[in-house]
């Protein structure tokens, strides 16, 4: 049995009344976010990097807050992107409000990490190796006849 195939309107779209959950690919459902302790030195991300070593995780920044995401869906997400247990969700589901979801695919963060790698990379240009400058040494100048 195939389920209907419902057309995704614009949110300014909606008649007063609609809810853009009728809508939506329940994205709100198929991960998670816990905000982190901000890294501060060099150290900090280790813990950060470990995440990212397991699957479905991902870390992003958000007006300055780090957070975890893990990409897993709802255990009672049901096929047609509706809560099975609509009457009985967790408080924090009820508190979600579509005012600022993630409606329309645009969602941007201010940093984004997917692998241990690039996080590495974010490391190494905020934390140089200590003895090396990201700099190119100053030039040697000569010295002027006569000064002293």
């Amino acid at each position: 049995m195939s389920l209907p195939v419902r057309t995704k309107p614009r949110r300014e779209d909606l008649r007063p009344g609609q809810c853009l959950c009728e809508y939506c690919v329940a994205k709100c459902c198929r991960y998670f976010a816990l905000p982190l302790d901000t890294p501060t030195r060099r150290a900090d991300f280790d813990t950060l990097r470990w995440f990212l070593l397991h699957g479905k995780t991902t870390i992003f920044v958000e007006k300055k807050t780090w957070y975890l995401q893990v990409h897993t869906e709802c255990r009672e997400l049901l096929g047609d992107n509706r809560c099975g247990v609509y009457e009985t969700r967790p408080q924090i589901c009820r508190s979600h409000s579509t005012v600022d979801c993630e409606y329309e695919d645009d969602w941007v963060y201010d940093m984004y990490f997917e692998t241990p790698e690039q996080l590495e990379e974010y490391v190494e240009a905020r934390f140089p190796p200590r003895g090396k400058m990201i700099r190119s040494p100053r030039p040697g100048l000569p010295m002027l006849k006569g000064a002293k």
